[in-house]
């Protein structure tokens, strides 16, 4: 299981007609103790920072051994 937390920092807010920019910054906790940085397009920094997680965690689990 990799535990990991995220900060969203808004490069661009999403709007009615439009969705965000945010940058995402996910940490992990040992064994995965990195720090990713993700710029991702969202409808909410919510959103984001749950799509930051999982791609975070997505890389994590695809690291060999």
């Amino acid at each position: 299981m990799v535990l990991a937390s995220a900060i969203v920092d808004v490069i661009r807010p999403a709007t009615p007609g439009a969705q965000g920019l945010f940058k995402v910054t996910v940490w992990g906790q040992a064994p995965y103790d990195q720090t990713r940085i993700y710029e991702i397009v969202a409808n909410s920094d919510t959103v984001a920072a749950q799509q930051g997680i999982d791609r975070f965690v997505a890389e994590m689990e695809a690291q060999p051994a």
